[in-house]
Parts: structure tokens; C-alpha cells; sequence
């Protein structure tokens, strides 16, 4: 399935500020090699390369079209095409830096243990997951999806939420780590447009309900999840919309 670059890139700014509160909790002082696990477009792997300019730093992700676009607009950095869900460091890395990426895979029970052992005794592993998916934004999509004649296609799509709560994390890697912070923030983003919790998800969580789709039936389904979306929050006096979106965030140091 293919990612529009241009549509998840709508909102970067509100998509940029949990990557850079991520970034300023790794006490990395010189690590000599960084992986952005799940670049999309790049723009994170250059404020990675910002804080450590001396560090070989690559960014890896499995969607050819963000890749395409964060080569054009970085291009002195590294990118490579790889699957968090197979990808194996040769060598560890120092530093395992994952923004908004995780969320899409399942099974972290074995994902994270297993990202964690790329890392090098004393690196770090950081990551940050969306954690909304009980927002109308993000339940309304299995209410469309099952009012219509797009029910049959789309209800096996459907599924319980790709996070977990907090502690689960904190059990999962404790083990591995001496160093372990786990927090999450919801962020009151304040957006503009036209119902803009509407194009906030088609560029993500939508996506592949609205990629199983063709003519009339998505167009229908599209216009039923608008609906429910524009409900849930409607624009305030001043004609913005306030969308409320919870983040998951950790930091973890492999013992040494």
C-alpha cells in the first residue's frame, strides 16, 4: 500500500513537536552509529543528524514513496528501504530512534525485546507511539465501517488497538534495561480547515481502509467517517478545531 506524502505531511509541525520531545530525553552524548527506524519523509532524521553531526546516522523505512521524497528534500543523508518488523543491525547501534513507526506492527511482546537487542550495551533505544485509537478520530473509522455497503470489505480490517497501557512497556523491557523512562502526553492540537481531524487521519490511520476501497463505495465510506469526525470535534468560535491526540513515549539504556 502506498503512503501520500503530501497528505500525511499536512499537519508536519503538530507531527514534528513529538519526535523533538522524544529527541531531548536520550542522553547520548558522541554514539557513533543512529538508526531512525521508520523515517517516512526524513525530516526527523535531519534533526537527528543535527544533534549528533559526527554520528553515521541512516534512516530506514519500508515505504518507497516517503523514501523518494526524503531523499529529495535530504539529499546528503542516508536512507535505506527496510521493514522494522525484519530489520536486523550488523552492526548494533548506539542509539535505536523509532517516531510514530511501531504503531503499525503487531505483536510488540516480541517486537520491542527484539528491536532492544540491536542495540549496544550502554545505547539507547527511544521510541514514541501514537496511543489515540479510543478518540472518536480513530473509532469512528470502525463505525463507518460498518454502517454501509462497504461492511463486508472493511470489518475484517478491523482490530483492537496496536499500543498498549504504559506498564506493559515498563514490564516488557525493564529486564533489559538499566535506565527506563515511560510517559505519555496528550496534546491539545489546535488545527485549521475544513474538517481537519478528517484530513489529519486519511493521511494516516484511514489510509487503508480508504486504499481497500475504489469509486463510489469509497467515496461513501470517506463521507460517512467525515461525518461522525466533524461531530466529535466541531471547530470552535474562532473556526479552528481543537483535537486532542495521546502519545506513548520511551526511553530505554540497554545494561551494559
Amino acid at each position: 500500500m502506498t503512503w501520500d506524502t503530501s497528505q500525511y505531511l499536512k499537519f508536519a509541525d503538530h507531527r514534528l513537536r513529538p519526535a523533538i520531545d522524544l529527541l531531548g530525553r536520550i542522553a547520548a552524548d558522541a554514539p557513533g552509529r543512529v538508526v531512525d527506524l521508520g523515517c517516512g519523509a526524513g525530516n526527523v532524521t535531519a534533526l537527528l543528524t543535527a544533534r549528533w553531526p559526527d554520528a553515521g546516522i541512516l534512516g530506514l523505512d519500508p515505504s518507497p514513496e516517503m523514501l523518494e521524497r526524503a531523499r529529495a528534500d535530504h539529499p546528503t543523508l542516508a536512507f535505506e528501504v527496510a521493514d522494522a518488523a525484519s530489520w536486523k543491525a550488523e552492526p548494533s547501534v548506539d542509539v535505536l530512534y523509532s517516531n510514530a513507526a511501531l504503531h503499525w506492527l503487531d505483536d510488540h511482546a516480541t517486537l520491542f525485546p527484539r528491536l532492544f537487542e540491536q542495540v549496544a550495551p550502554g545505547g539507547w533505544l527511544a521510541v514514541q507511539m501514537p496511543r489515540n485509537f479510543t478518540a472518536p478520530s480513530h473509532t469512528s473509522v470502525a463505525a463507518a465501517a460498518a454502517d454501509g455497503p462497504w461492511k463486508a470489505t472493511l470489518e475484517p480490517m478491523l482490530s483492537d488497538p496496536p499500543t498498549h497501557e504504559p506498564g506493559f512497556y515498563v514490564d516488557l523491557l525493564s529486564p533489559m534495561a538499566d535506565l527506563l523512562d515511560v510517559w505519555e502526553t496528550e496534546y491539545i492540537q489546535i488545527l485549521e480547515g475544513e474538517n481537519p481531524v478528517a484530513e489529519w487521519t486519511k493521511g494516516t490511520w484511514l489510509r487503508p481502509f480508504l486504499a481497500a476501497l475504489d469509486g463510489d463505495a469509497r467515496d461513501g465510506f470517506e463521507a460517512a467517517y467525515r461525518k461522525r469526525v466533524r461531530a466529535a470535534y466541531p471547530p470552535m468560535p474562532d473556526g479552528r478545531t481543537a483535537f486532542p491526540f495521546r502519545r506513548l513515549f520511551l526511553v530505554a539504556r540497554r545494561k551494559a
